[in-house]
């Protein structure tokens, strides 16, 4: 069954981690399909100290949901080892008319070449030209010919080549025209059998007969064979045995990889002129083959939103998805989605919250770990219940999930905001681990946001601090580059800030700014405080 990726936003925090594995575990736990929770950047440092005082793993990183070829229903075809005989690999490809081509494999399961039904026609047209076979595997002519030697068990014979002649009852001689070291295919006569030996023949076949007794056992260079197949059955089983490899396509081979995208691919097939495209794995082994036609209607990866629902915050190719359901407690942005979906949107300080609501809703109580996880992103998003965002339920639902998980909200609180000590981080690390982007009104904007229990050692920081703000100001043409560092115990926010000074004086009046940042008092909220304050005078 294919995942359903749960995804939160791009530099994730808490609430966007933990609601994407709690809405995972909650649809997991109902039977429905596959859930997987995925994060879209590196844990922050409050995430990672949660996830460990809980005992949960990292969810998977994700950096795309681009349609890939391991998301179409490629081929699985039969492989074909180099060393088989091209009689099999005519036997498959009948089998098998559907597929254009098959991979032939190495031993140790590489990709060697690909081999069609062209492939073995032009081989048996070649051998009207070229009626000579060379270094054929004797265990493949005996397959082929459904025969065996009946030479002494000392003489050792592993490869026979040589012309192809056939005796024929001449008046004079059945083997005009023979050349030493010649495949002579002849009946139990013993005249030419004798004639054959003494002209030097590397080997004789006896068709739809016995060997006379005198030559079994027999201790010589030639090998003698006997075969059920007549003479001119068997003179083509002789082509039909060399290996698959002799005429395996191996040049200009065109490959694909399971990770590789369907856009490129795309391209490369219309840029050639293959009917069938071998795919290889991680190691390096074939995993089928995929044709023109596979690439019309692609399965796109399915996705579940949580946390947000602007596609600058998402991950990358969500153009390409398929949106299973939107959970999230921002406002409503740009995600389209093709058909409608689930959508959940609820005024509350924490996508979180939401999901509790949902478990509480199917009568599924949560496990004491992802109880105590839930609660602890439902602090973090509401900073201690001090954000104009958080709502009772958020503190209702914060103390119920605390009650299962035997926890101290108060305690864990303290302890979760000195796990994110910001003190001794590169400026550019600090700018974006928790980071957005917003367009108003014309307007680009960028805003990081810092949580930390006093701000004092950041602030002495402010000549690493604005160089690197710029720098991302620069890099992605923003009108203006906020950082908020959000104080826990003063209940405010020290806005750093590069852009026009009188802005930020109007919005949030100030009055006269001296310097790059100013303590907003109250101030903790990004999307319900300072958007808003910029949309207003913006319009």
């Amino acid at each position: 069954m294919d995942p359903i990726y749960v995804c939160g936003h791009r530099n994730p925090d808490t609430d966007s981690i933990v609601s994407a594995m709690a809405y995972a575990a909650l649809n997991n736990a109902l039977g429905d399909h596959d859930y997987v929770p995925a994060r879209l950047g590196q844990l922050n440092d409050e995430s990672t100290f949660l996830l460990e005082r809980f005992g949960f793993e990292p969810p998977l990183l994700l950096t795309t949901v681009r349609t890939q070829v391991r998301d179409i229903e490629y081929d699985i075809p039969p492989t074909i080892g180099r060393q088989v005989p091209v009689s099999h690999a005519w036997q498959i490809l009948r089998e098998h008319k559907s597929l254009p081509a098959v991979p032939v494999t190495c031993e140790d399961g590489s990709l060697y070449g690909m081999i069609t039904a062209g492939s073995v026609a032009e081989s048996d047209m070649e051998s009207i030209v070229n009626p000579s076979v060379h270094d054929v595997p004797v265990f493949n002519l005996l397959s082929a010919l459904e025969g065996h030697i009946v030479n002494s068990e000392e003489d050792a014979f592993d490869l026979i080549s040589g012309e192809v002649v056939i005796a024929l009852p001449h008046a004079g001689d059945p083997l005009r025209g023979m050349k030493e070291g010649a495949i002579v295919l002849c009946g139990e006569s013993e005249d030419v059998i004798d004639a054959a030996l003494a002209r030097g023949a590397s080997c004789i076949i006896i068709c739809q007969g016995a060997a006379p007794a005198q030559y079994l056992g027999l201790h010589s260079k030639t090998c003698i064979m006997v075969t059920p197949c007549d003479a001119y059955r068997a003179a083509r089983m002789i082509y039909q045995a060399i290996p698959v490899s002799r005429i395996a396509q191996t040049e200009d081979l065109v490959c694909f990889h399971l990770n590789d995208f369907i856009d490129d691919v795309r391209e490369t097939v219309l840029q050639s002129r293959y009917r069938s495209y071998p795919i290889i794995d991680h190691r390096g082994h074939v995993a089928g083959t995929l044709s023109r036609y596979h690439l019309l209607r692609p399965k796109r990866k399915r996705v579940v939103l949580v946390d947000h629902n602007e596609k600058s915050q998402s991950i990358p190719g969500l153009d390409q998805a398929e949106i299973i359901a939107i959970i999230d407690h921002h406002r409503l942005a740009d995600v389209q989605t093709g058909h409608p979906v689930f959508m959940r949107n609820e005024p509350v300080g924490s996508t979180t919250t939401i999901v509790a609501t949902m478990f509480q809703e199917r009568g599924l109580q949560p496990s004491e770990k992802l109880a105590g996880l839930m609660a602890a992103a439902i602090l973090s998003d509401t900073v201690l219940f001090k954000s104009p965002t958080c709502t009772q339920r958020d503190k209702r639902m914060a103390e119920r999930l605390a009650r299962i998980a035997g926890i101290d909200l108060e305690r864990l609180g303290r302890e979760m905001f000195s796990a994110a000590s910001s003190a001794d981080k590169p400026a550019e690390t600090l700018l974006n681990t928790d980071f957005k982007e917003f367009h108003i009104a014309g307007h680009a904007l960028g805003i990081s946001q810092i949580t930390c229990l006093e701000t004092d050692a950041l602030l002495t920081r402010m000549d690493e601090l604005l160089p690197a703000m710029n720098k991302l100001r620069q890099l992605r043409g923003y009108d203006m580059m906020l950082l908020m560092v959000t104080d826990v115990l003063r209940c405010g926010t020290e806005l750093i800030f590069l852009g026009d000074e009188e802005i930020i004086e109007q919005a949030f009046g100030t009055g006269k700014i001296a310097g790059q940042h100013v303590f907003l008092p109250g101030v903790v909220s990004r999307k319900k405080q300072i958007v808003p304050a910029l949309a207003v005078l913006w319009g």
